[in-house]
Formats: structure tokens, sequence, C-alpha cells
């Protein structure tokens, strides 16, 4: 069966649906391509691992097969990653399959598609199956990778022709022919993919412990076309209790379409057997806080490092209080804490100013930084989540009341609703800073919105005073503020009660930091609000954080994360929607 999904961005892709053919399906087995293929060369895979009772479902991504766009290309590798997100959401919707009831299968590209996925989104799916996953590509070109990064930077994006040859990827004849005579197969790639590929392989290497979906990995033991460390890398770090690895030798690297793949196929079949044989058992990330990997990774940036670094870290510190401070936003962030609601007011302004030119040219670097990137799309993102909360909301006949309890300067509710608000919607702003309250009020004024919003001082922290939060909220919005303490006890508290305070059937938009390229530069160089203390953060992985969610009475409807997996938005709903 031939259908098309609909993704966030309104593109339509084109996907293959195979129905079981036993009675009582149980589940279903999701089908990722490899780059510059398409789902129909996936057929052999549903027929080899004659899984009766299992529906079978595989994409064209974008730019392939028969899915729109041009040859190789997405707008960027974390739309793709997104697409597997609203394909899966998909599935369940159309085909009444939960993710809980569905194996994942991902070859070369989409293996490391579907580990960005695993990584990012922290999806309840039942288990991953990742064959000879692209995680570095081999470049034979010495510096190739920083050739292809200058050039894109310099003339923008453009496009390279895969050098790989049908004879390196398999030695079965049959398939050979099929990909030399397949006018679906697809040549080109987009240099922005490829680099992304790239990065965003390293990072979710780097961090496989945030991964615990029982996983198999299926390595080829010959493969021309990826190098094999990172994968052993992968499997090694993997969080997960139950996985797997099966070392193929002689193996090219398609290898699911392999010669002799049926040993590869039977460990596959074997697997899906195992692991939808019994019930999922997965322990909630309640107490992260106390042992596992982020926790030891906050002791160790609590500590000091060795000297060259300590002393390099020193000068950092020395140039940001001395010629930084010619940059307005540093300036400021080094009076009110680079985690502070004045901080984030700027950033989100995103105008460089400062004392000469000199200092507008630091400040716009400061601006520029992965960070301050980050926490403007982490914005765009908590816009579309808010506007699709008020959108249901209202197509339900119910007012949007709105409640932040930590909202900073309050901007980016009040800029996003209030076009949207309707005659009995109303926004109550809350924050533990005065300077924020002012500074909120005065936005409330100068955006004429006095009679929809106030702005009221209060503790994020405080259960019993968040749940008598009146008029009872329609949507709770908190922003920004979990990531910046450690321990959770006071996060549950805080959900508990936002829990009590929002309606049943309401919702709650909250963000995350699952990872961060600077946590050590950011601990050894940037200060905190809280008495100028060292800003030294535990991350959350996006498991830990969707478990409190959870524990709380909510359940999570959608997620959206920046290009570098630094921030999350996702909307939950109060009970079940």
């Amino acid at each position: 069966m031939e259908r098309m999904f609909r993704c966030e961005d309104g593109t339509e892709l084109f996907y293959r649906h195979w129905p079981a053919s036993a009675a009582g399906a149980k589940g279903a087995v999701v089908m990722f391509h490899r780059g510059h293929e398409h789902s129909g060369r996936m057929q052999h895979i549903v027929d080899e691992l004659d899984l009766s009772d299992l529906e079978f479902f595989a994409w064209d991504a974008r730019g392939h097969g028969r899915s729109p766009g041009p040859r190789g290309f997405s707008p960027s590798l974390g739309t793709s990653v997104k697409d597997i997100d609203t394909f899966i959401r998909h599935i369940g919707k159309a085909h009444g399959i939960p993710a809980s009831d569905i194996a994942i299968l991902g070859q070369s590209v989409g293996g490391v598609l579907v580990s960005m996925w695993a990584h990012d989104y922290a999806p309840r799916v039942r288990c991953l199956v990742l064959a000879s996953p692209a995680f570095k590509v081999k470049l034979y070109v010495p510096l190739a990778r920083a050739g292809l990064k200058l050039l894109h930077a310099l003339w923008g994006n453009f496009f390279v022709n895969s050098y790989v040859k049908a004879k390196v990827l398999t030695h079965d004849p049959g398939r050979v022919r099929s990909y030399e005579q397949d006018p679906l197969i697809a040549r080109p790639i987009s240099v922005n993919i490829l680099l992304g590929l790239y990065e965003g392989a390293e990072r979710v290497v780097a961090d496989a412990a945030a991964i615990r979906i029982p996983t198999l990995l299926l390595i080829s033991g010959s493969d021309w076309v990826v190098d094999l460390r990172p994968q052993h890398a992968f499997f090694d770090r993997l969080g997960a209790d139950i996985k797997e690895k099966h070392v193929f030798a002689g193996f090219y690297h398609d290898t699911l379409g392999e010669r002799d793949r049926h040993v590869a196929l039977d460990s596959v079949r074997a697997f899906i057997r195992r692991i939808f044989g019994q019930l999922p058992v997965r322990a909630p990330l309640l107490d992260a806080d106390r042992r596992g990997f982020t926790k030891a990774e906050f002791e160790m940036l609590q500590r000091p490092p060795a000297f060259v670094r300590r002393a390099s870290y020193a000068l950092t510190r020395l140039g940001m209080r001395s010629l930084g401070c010619l940059s307005d936003g540093i300036r400021l962030a080094l009076a009110t804490g680079f985690d502070s609601g004045s901080t984030l007011d700027y950033v989100y302004r995103n105008r460089p100013s400062g004392v000469t030119a000199l200092g507008r040219g630091i400040d716009r670097f400061y601006l520029e930084t992965v960070g301050w990137r980050g926490i403007r799309v982490r914005r765009r993102h908590l816009e579309a989540a808010l506007a699709r909360a008020a959108k249901r909301l209202h197509a339900a006949g119910r007012p949007v009341r709105v409640l932040d309890v930590a909202a900073g300067h309050g901007r980016y509710v009040l800029e996003v609703l209030k076009d949207l608000l309707g005659p009995d919607d109303r926004i109550v702003l809350r924050d533990y800073s005065e300077i924020n309250v002012r500074e909120g009020r005065a936005l409330i004024a100068a955006l004429g919105l006095q009679d929809r919003a106030e702005f009221r001082r209060g503790d994020a922290f405080d259960c019993d005073d968040l749940a008598r939060v009146t008029p009872r909220p329609t949507l709770g919005v908190v922003s920004g503020l979990y990531e910046l303490f450690p321990e959770n006890e006071p996060i549950r508290g805080s959900l508990a009660g936002l829990a009590a305070a929002i309606e049943s059937g309401g919702y709650l938009a909250y963000t995350n930091q699952p990872w961060h390229p600077q946590l050590e530069l950011i601990a050894r160089t940037l200060t905190s609000h809280r008495g100028r203390a060292p800003w030294v953060m535990r991350r959350r992985t996006q498991e830990e954080m969707d478990d409190l969610v959870a524990a709380a009475g909510f359940s999570k409807l959608d997620q959206w994360i920046d290009e570098w997996g630094i921030f999350s938005v996702s909307l939950a709903v109060r009970g079940t929607e």
C-alpha cells in the first residue's frame, strides 16, 4: 500500500505500508533506508524477515524516491529527524499502532537519523535495529570535510555526487544490478546534509549513554563506506540494558542486502522476536540527579580542572571582564548573571551594541555563539508550542488562560499570544526576581495588554502556591528554569503544583537542555544569577525530563529541538487528549 503523510512544515512524504499477513497483528517494524536509496529497495527485508504478525512501514526521505524536493536535499538534518518523529506519530494516529509497539530499523544514513531521534526525542519505541550506521563516512580525499565546510561557508549550499559504486555495497550481483538500473537512486547529496551528518553523528556517539532503548547493532566487517570505530564506540557507550552487537566478517556496507544476508536477517528476526516476546520494562529516570552519567558529569564540572585548562579558562574570564566589557551584552550578563531574565531578553532582541565599533563587533560575536543561537531557536519553538495549544483550546471552545511560572520579562509569551487572545483569555506571568516583575509589567503596558495580562511575583518551586493560582490556567509554561537546577525534587514539586493548577485537558509547554557542546566552558567562565556563582549545570536527558513530567500526570504530545540538539521544547496535556 502506498500512502503520504504531512510533515511539520506541510511537506508530504511518500511511504509504503505492508499489512501483517497473519491474524492478530501485535505491532510494527518501521524501516529507514540508506542514503541515495528509497523504500522500494526494502521490499526484500519484509519478505525475508517473514514476521507475518507484524506490520511493516518504510518512507522515502525528503529528496529521495517518490518524496518531493531536490534529490539528496533536506533543509537540515534536524528537519529530517523531526520528520521521523512526525512519521511515527502519524502511524500511531492513522494506523492505530502506538510507539510502544514499534520496532525501528535504520540502515546507514537512516541509522544515524534514527539514533539522533532516539537521543533527542526519547521515543518510547520497543527497540532499535541499526545496520551499519554511517556515524563517520569515509572521505578518501585528504581534508575533504574541512574543504567542504569552507566552501559551504563561502558559497552557500551545493551538491556533490557520491563516489560509492554498487560493487562496494554488496557482493550480491542482483543487488548490484538493481542499484545501477534503479531510476530512483539519487547520487547527489546536499553538502549541508553531509556536514550535518558528521556533526550529528559525533554528538550522538559521544552521548550514546542517553539512549536506553533495547538496541541491536549490525556491523559489516569489510565496510568501504563508513568507519567502524564510531560504531563500536557507540555500542560501548549505549545506555540500554538490552543491547547486542554482531560483526559480519567480509560484509560490505549494505549489511541487509549482502549476498549472505540471511545470517544478518536471522539475528534481526531473533532480536525482534525476543523483544516483542517480553513485557517492556523501563524504570523511569526520576532519581537521575543522584546516580548516572549526567550526575558524574556534573560532579566533574564542580572539580577544578588541570593546571593548563585552569589557566586557559582564567585568561578567558580576564578577557571577558576587560575587553569584553565593551560589549553591552557581556557587561549586562556580568552584572545580572548569564542565565538571568535580563540577559535572555537581551539575547532575544539580538541587536548587537557596545562601546565603539570594537564593542559592537564583540557583542555580535557573543550573540552568535551556539548557545545563544539555540536560545533564539528555543524561543521560536516555544512560540509554536504556545500557538498550537491556544488554537487547540479555542477549537475545543475553552478559554486560553496562561500561567508562566518563571517568565523572565515575559516577552515570548506576550508577543506570540497578543494576537491570539479572545475576550475570555488571560495571561498571568510570574517570576521570583523583582527586576523581572518590574520589566515585565512595563512590557505589558508597552504592548497595551493591561486588560488581558498581569505580572505577579511568585516562586516557581512553591507547590502549594502554584496550586492556588487563580484563575485556573488551561496552559502552563515553564521555560529555561528547570535546566538551571541540578536536583529533581524541586522540579517534581513545581510540576506537582502545575498539575494541581492546570485544568484537566489543559496543556503544559516545557523546555529542556539534553546536550550542550560548551558545558565546561560555561561552568569555568560564566556566572549565574544566584550570587554570581559559577554557572554549573547538570544536563537532563530528554527521557529524564519527560519522565518527570509524566510522573506529574501529563502526557507528551509533541516536541521541537534545534539543529545542535541543545534546547528542546515539548507540549504535553494534563491527563490524555
